[in-house]
């Protein structure tokens, strides 16, 4: 159930007109699989055991299901609109979608971006093509054990090309791979929507870290994701990188809400006081790599200020990144968290 829209109420010397705003609260993408609990460290004893060959690949899912459940459970716990299944079954944000295409054998370990976290590099050995079912099923599942709106996210196109080695002539440039990524991802989000997913995040980090000129690219390559959403909107979210001197262009991208990871830069937040936005916004307000935790007055603060020119009807609040590269009790209270900012910035939710 949507929350009802809460009266934003300007501190002193703030020279605001207080308005009404639906203020919605949502993880962004992963969440830690594994906790301290004998419990909550199953999958990876499950993992273990199949790689050593002792379980089937049907056993595996069935911990890892397990683990969603738990997850999702979790993250409603805490009192946020808009859960995610944790990206449980994910061995890395790009592998787990190139892997099942013809044309992509995986290389080894890379660092993903400047984490301690890795990924296995995909390598174009041929022309892509989608010929399996992909995430519609995991969504379905993790629906089932939620008892809140569930938000599937993808990798996008332009971060699976740039992190992808070609080695085929069947792709001139990057480019080239972007656009049929794209075609594969917009199936992907068709599913999702015909499934009942009312948004479909689709995550960009590299394009932050590219070339000024890539986002008439990234325009190109979210047409066709856009014209499959049906009825769910569409998010591009950015991270790792200070979106500030990309904002305007990725208002112009077709999308429906923009992410923002606001622990890099307070740049960006003089930028969109200044200009407003031309979409829904989703604001990356705690540090999803940072496990100390945020004062709820203090962002309250700094959002009266950021959205002083935002006339749009809505705004997320939400962790700047994946939550996976926390321990699981921060990881849940960086959620409760923003519970508790959103209480600071509309007593009413106190």
């Amino acid at each position: 159930m949507r929350p009802r829209p809460p009266r934003l109420l300007s501190p002193p010397g703030l020279d605001i007109v207080p308005r009404r705003m639906e203020i919605l609260l949502a993880n962004h993408s992963s969440y830690p699989r594994i906790g301290n609990s004998a419990h909550q460290q199953r999958l990876r004893r499950a993992q273990a055991a199949h790689e050593r060959g002792e379980i089937d690949d049907a056993a595996l899912v069935v911990v890892e299901r397990s683990v969603i459940a738990e997850v999702v459970a979790e993250q409603a716990a805490t009192g946020i609109d808009l859960v995610t299944d944790g990206q449980v079954r994910w061995p890395d944000p790009v592998s787990h979608l190139m892997a099942p295409l013809p044309g992509v054998r995986l290389n080894g370990l890379l660092r993903f971006f400047d984490t301690n976290f890795y990924y296995r590099q995909p390598v174009i050995t041929g022309r892509l093509a989608r010929h399996c079912a992909g995430l519609a099923a995991d969504f379905r599942h993790a629906c089932s054990a939620s008892s809140r709106p569930l938000k599937p996210v993808l990798t996008g196109p332009y971060t699976l090309a740039r992190l992808s080695v070609i080695a085929t002539d069947a792709y001139a440039h990057f480019q080239d791979l972007a656009v049929d990524l794209s075609t594969i991802i917009a199936a992907e989000v068709r599913e999702l929507a015909e499934q009942g997913a009312a948004v479909i995040q689709i995550d960009e980090p590299a394009i932050c870290m590219g070339h000024a000129d890539d986002i008439r690219l990234l325009r190109q390559l979210f047409e066709p994701i856009y014209e499959a959403r049906g009825e769910a909107q569409i998010a591009i979210a950015t991270y790792f990188a200070d979106a500030d001197p990309f904002y305007p262009q990725l208002n112009s991208v077709a999308a429906d809400i923009v992410a923002l990871d606001l622990s890099t830069t307070t740049a960006l937040d003089q930028t969109i006081a200044s200009a407003g936005a031309a979409k829904i916004l989703a604001l990356g307000v705690v540090d999803g790599r940072d496990s100390r935790l945020e004062d709820p007055q203090a962002v309250a603060r700094r959002l009266e200020r950021l959205l002083r020119r935002y006339t749009i009807e809505a705004v997320y609040l939400q962790p700047s990144c994946g939550l996976e590269f926390l321990p699981r009790d921060r990881a849940r209270a960086k959620l409760e968290r923003l519970v508790a900012i959103r209480a600071a910035l509309c007593p009413e939710h106190a």
